[in-house]
């Protein structure tokens, strides 16, 4: 009997499947997957804290830097409160992003930890106590398979190669029928070969089919134990699965300040703050406080008394005291804004003016260029120069944020060798001769 062989039967096909022999140990590794991947998480809610924490802290000093400024600053009345909301909004906002960082690292992070722990065990030798189970049990599942399909292996290779040899003697007796120098010993030694190729190919099929009947019986049993092994370790990874889930749920709530009562005040108080700012008010005031509409002391006849030590001039009393009394005042128009209650504003308390006038050109504001709007005369008087040098002591520490700043701790003395300028800042330099700026609000004149 002849059998046909194939070449192409020999090529041996890979295959990813996970019923090959070893495949298994992609689901063993997700089980040390798992664990790095809670460390993974872990690390993830640690960066976003930390971040937490550093935005938290900048909204805070940006808060109460910029409430010094406005506060000691020339803006007044009610649009002064909604630009301080501003402010009051940031430190609100950096409270709850400091709950935040908390709520992820006492909550979450240490959730994270705990289950960890609980669920993967360390062996003193290395490893997982997990991950060894899974091996052991998918190994003991395919160990008579594998076996089995390592004799299909052998018994197909024995096969494959009787065909060979049966397809190259039968070739040979084909090519000695017509080569005339051969005897016909030699034509019967080639002819017993062919015979005894075919025999050998008919013990090597009946071997490899018998072997491979086999491997099929034992098939079911092998995807049977597979299959329990496997699910134990579907088990264990949905477990990891559904906490994850339940984690990162947890986080969503913790990051999302839109559900926290608290926020959405913040920015409710915050619009009625600035809803609340009155353009007219804030005019009437000025008028009032700094305008037209302020009392004064007008020029009166006084006869001489012997009582008097001595007669202080108006440039004398605006020297010797901050502040004048006015008495016998009668109010009208404008005047009469002033019984009515008003919000203090800090350019009441850092504005000064000159008690005394003058008729010359150079003192009015107002005058030649001024009027033209080649300058404001709300603006500081630029012609002020640098001012003189004083000394100095820091109230609170200041840390530079750009090189061309000083650093101050809390009682630190230094130079101011320039005024304030518009937004606040001051030049001033240190003992040890770095001169730099520094916010005018951080430092006290040293009496």
């Amino acid at each position: 009997m002849s059998v046909t062989y194939d070449d192409s039967v020999g090529v041996e096909v890979s295959s990813d499947s996970f019923w090959e022999v070893g495949n298994y140990k992609r689901t063993v590794k997700r089980i040390d997957d798992g664990h790095r991947l809670c460390s993974d998480l872990m690390n993830c809610l640690h960066e976003r804290a930390r971040i937490e924490k550093a935005y938290a802290q900048q909204l805070t000093e940006w808060a109460r830097r910029w409430r010094q400024l406005v506060e000691k600053g020339p803006q007044y009345g009610t649009l002064e409160k909604a630009w301080v909301a501003v402010t009051s909004e940031a430190e609100g906002v950096s409270e709850l992003h400091l709950q935040v960082k908390a709520a992820l690292m006492n909550e979450d992070f240490e959730k994270v930890k705990n289950w960890q722990k609980e669920a993967f065990h360390k062996q003193m030798m290395g490893g997982f106590k997990e991950t060894k189970e899974a091996e052991d049990g998918f190994r003991k599942a395919q160990k008579p398979w594998a076996k089995k399909l390592k004799e299909v292996e052998a018994a197909k290779k024995a096969y494959h190669t009787a065909c060979k040899e049966e397809k190259l003697a039968i070739s040979r007796e084909n090519n000695s029928k017509v080569d005339p120098s051969l005897n016909p010993e030699q034509l019967k030694k080639l002819q017993d070969k062919v015979e005894k190729c075919k025999q050998d190919v008919l013990k090597t099929r009946e071997k490899y089919e018998k072997a491979l009947k086999e491997l099929d019986q034992g098939t079911p049993q092998y995807m049977e134990n597979m299959e329990q092994v496997f699910e134990q370790c579907q088990q264990f990874e949905e477990k990891r699965l559904r906490f994850f889930r339940e984690v990162l749920l947890e986080v969503q709530k913790h990051l999302d300040l839109s559900n926290v009562a608290s926020y959405r005040n913040t920015y409710c108080d915050l619009e009625q703050s600035i809803k609340a700012a009155d353009a007219v008010e804030d005019l009437r005031w000025f008028r009032a406080n700094h305008g037209p509409g302020m009392s004064m002391n007008w020029p009166q006849f006084e006869e001489w008394s012997a009582d008097m030590n001595r007669t202080l001039s108006r440039r004398e009393k605006k020297k010797t005291t901050d502040g004048v009394t006015l008495t016998g005042i009668n109010q009208t128009g404008d005047q009469a804004l002033q019984n009515k209650p008003s919000s203090v504003s800090s350019f009441e308390k850092t504005q000064s003016y000159p008690a005394d006038w003058s008729d010359d050109e150079a003192n009015n504001p107002f005058s030649s260029s001024d009027a033209n709007g080649d300058s404001n005369p709300f603006e500081e008087d630029a012609a002020s120069g640098t001012g003189a040098e004083a000394r100095v002591r820091a109230l609170y520490d200041y840390e530079g944020q750009e090189h061309d700043e000083l650093s101050l701790k809390a009682g630190d003395e230094l130079t101011k060798i320039e005024d304030e300028d518009e937004q606040g800042w001051c030049k001033g330099r240190l003992d040890d001769g770095r001169v730099g700026l520094y916010p005018a609000n951080y430092v006290e004149a040293i009496q």
